[in-house]
């Protein structure tokens, strides 16, 4: 039923052409409440060392409980053991635990956790410099200060809480890994193209966070995307089909400053925000804010000054005009420029045609 969903609200938004004049502030899915949960602290934190007989004690008694309860856990034992390794299976149980609880938890925004699951990933990943072979997704720096609190990472920690229970019931999973398979699960979930991932990240220590200023200023210009892309190895149809993540999500003004959706429909992914980009009137936004654009039939949707630039420079609108066309072309290319995203600096030994490909939930 969920799959047949997702299926005829893209085919609809695919093909539709009407933009109605008013949307309430619940622009996809309907909330079904506020669902309390408890989040558990980051499992890769250092606690201080105790020496006492105590807790020495208690140790053991916490890794007794720990055997017996991965022994009571039957096929899953295996994660108890050194030798273990895990398979597709495994993997896609985490899935399955992700995409169960974006179904239940509808409690932020415009009613999923998805699209910031999207952007923990883009932010973790898209740190990556090619010409110094640091940051990336590989280490998951993103746990640590000072890299938590840059501010293009302002709101993720919603994204990273969401997640621990996930940790908690696979602890076995990286940290690295597990914010990368969310990030593809979220597009697939919310109606976008198959996202191919393969496991292999490994977490590092505060060491490894990377400088500030590695990730997009969302107030410049044309320029600036092409340093920062560039810097991490894309050029510029790659560029434009990775701006496309915008067809999800929403600004705030208490992290980036912006406020506002980009499109009508914030929690399913399509070619929308190209459609809007192309075809709506964009004008300054008055307000007592940083720059940004509102479109003129509704003024209830806004963009980015590095929106704006895909327009306005020649080069890059080719490839907005073309996804703007032909929703086909920019799922596949925002697929493969994601996969690639992702998988910036991880030392893999696994070979791309070694993919997974995960099934949707039903």
């Amino acid at each position: 039923m969920a799959s047949a969903a997702r299926s005829a609200s893209r085919a609809f938004l695919r093909s539709s052409s009407i933009r109605p004049a008013v949307r309430s502030s619940r622009f996809a899915l309907p909330s079904q409440g506020f669902r309390a949960a408890s989040r558990r602290g980051y499992a890769s934190e250092a606690n201080s060392g105790k020496s006492s007989n105590t807790f020495l004690w208690a140790g053991i008694a916490v890794a007794g409980g720990a055997g017996a309860y991965f022994y009571l856990q039957g096929s899953d034992a295996g994660v108890g053991s050194k030798n273990f390794v895990p398979t597709k299976e495994d993997y896609q149980k985490v899935y399955n635990a992700i995409a169960e609880r974006l179904a239940n938890e509808t409690d932020y925004d415009d009613g999923s956790y998805g699209p910031v699951l999207v952007r923990l990933a883009w932010h973790a990943s898209g740190t990556y410099d090619k010409e110094t072979g640091t940051g990336g997704s590989n280490g998951a720096t993103m746990r640590f200060a000072p890299e938590s609190d840059h501010g293009a990472n302002a709101g993720l920690k919603h994204a990273r809480d969401f997640l621990e229970p996930i940790k908690a019931q696979f602890p076995w999973i990286t940290y690295s890994d597990l914010w990368t398979l969310a990030g593809s699960a979220a597009i697939q979930e919310l109606g976008g193209p198959t996202i191919p991932w393969r496991p292999g990240r490994q977490d590092r220590d505060v060491s490894a966070c990377t400088p500030d200023g590695r990730l997009p200023d969302a107030s410049k210009d044309h320029r600036h995307i092409r340093d920062i892309f560039g810097r991490m190895g894309f050029n510029d149809q790659e560029m434009v089909a990775l701006c496309g993540a915008h067809a999800l999500g929403r600004a705030h003004t208490d992290r980036s400053g912006f406020d506002g959706p980009w499109d009508f429909s914030p929690t399913v992914f399509t070619n929308e925000f190209f459609k809007l980009l192309v075809d709506e009137k964009w004008q300054q936004r008055k307000w007592n804010g940083p720059t940004q654009f509102t479109d003129k039939t509704t003024k209830t949707l806004m963009m980015l000054p590095t929106d704006i630039a895909l327009v306005k420079d020649k080069e890059f609108k080719k490839h907005v005009d073309r996804y703007a066309k032909d929703s086909d072309v920019f799922f596949k290319e925002f697929a493969d420029v994601y996969v690639k995203l992702l998988e910036l600096g991880v030392p893999f030994t696994s070979k791309a045609e070694d993919r997974y490909v995960f099934k949707t939930s039903e």
